[in-house]
């Protein structure tokens, strides 16, 4: 069966930016979602409903917290090592950021690397990234463009606006691919080499395996941000969708799964209580749990396994003095 073609919109130029292109994501139906994920024998609902405005708001705070490691020693790692980066980047990049959200991890690259000729923000939610990518353009005397888009999803890059670039630089920090299943990782990297094709290098951020302890304190901190970021799944349950539920009958759960070398987060019955929504009744035996995240940690001979089933080659990688974070260039080849 063939695909139906993306609805997109291409908008040249748009304000300070080069093009807008919107590509109209799935957003998701939250309702649905909810309904189907409480339906299944383990129940679950997708992280991205995580991330409504208040949820965004307690993101941000935990990625400034001590115990939660990854923010602040991706940022160490990049600084520390922004030169050998930059020169195994080469002249004349023009940068592709998946999922910029505010953009505030690009500056680095965008001030250091060696006459870039683009940069291209790519984020599923419009008025955000409009706002952060018009933002940059303001204050940057290179060419700066926005695709509204899933990362899951194909991406073909319009053609003939930019500047020529010598090469295209993916850039995806965050370790944001550690929450994808390692097909799914597989798969998001095979359509990023299509997006940037031939000759295109790929900066990736990637948590690494390391002590259960410092894990498991990381996504448990003291002062409650996490638990309070998952437990508002249930409050935009029930200012959203009117579903009819107790908060207090959940708590957050969350622990490094050995077998599956993750990170798992659920929200977890302390008693034997409903949901409903839709007038729909979905029970909890105590104990049971909402399956909310994964967060893959990756050892380097995993790493270089899931490279090996995609176009991208690891050209070089970088490591903090603690080995807990990588940066990995890879090359389209």
């Amino acid at each position: 069966m063939e695909m139906p073609d993306l609805v997109t919109d291409l908008t040249a130029p748009y304000g300070p930016l080069a093009y807008f292109l919107d590509l109209h994501p799935d957003l998701g139906d939250f309702r649905a979602d909810v309904i189907t994920g409480l339906s299944a024998k383990q129940k679950t609902l997708s992280p991205k409903y995580f991330y409504n405005e208040h949820g965004s708001k307690l993101f941000q705070k935990i990625t400034t917290l001590k115990q939660y490691y990854p923010t602040l020693t991706e940022k160490e790692l990049f600084l520390a090592n922004a030169d050998s980066i930059i020169e195994a980047i080469g002249p004349g990049a023009a940068i592709f950021e998946y999922g910029s959200g505010a953009s505030e991890k690009i500056e680095w690259l965008l001030n250091g690397l060696n006459n870039p000729v683009a940069y291209v923000a790519m984020d599923i939610s419009k008025d955000h990234l409009i706002e952060s990518a018009s933002a940059i353009a303001n204050n940057s005397t290179l060419p700066v463009a926005a695709v509204c888009a899933d990362f899951h999803a194909p991406v073909t890059l319009p053609e003939n606006i930019l500047p020529t670039e010598k090469h295209w630089l993916g850039f995806f920090p965050g370790s944001t691919i550690g929450n994808m299943a390692p097909e799914a990782a597989a798969t998001f990297l095979k359509r990023s080499s299509e997006t940037l094709g031939a000759g295109a290098k790929f900066l990736l951020g990637v948590d690494l395996e390391k002590d259960p302890d410092v894990l498991n304190a990381a996504y448990n901190d003291r002062e409650g941000v996490t638990a309070a970021f998952n437990l508002n799944l249930l409050e935009r349950m029930k200012n959203e969708l009117g579903a009819d539920l107790n908060i207090d009958d959940f708590e957050h759960h969350a622990f490094y799964c050995e077998k599956g070398r993750r990170i798992e987060m659920h929200l977890r019955a302390k008693r034997a209580t409903e949901i409903m929504v839709n007038e729909q009744t979905f029970s909890f035996e105590e104990g049971e749990t909402l399956h909310t995240e994964n967060s893959h940690k990756y050892s380097v001979p995993r790493l270089e396994k899931l490279f090996a089933q995609t176009p991208w080659r690891l050209e070089k990688m970088w490591t903090d003095p603690k080995g807990w974070f990588a940066a990995c260039l890879l090359s389209n080849t």
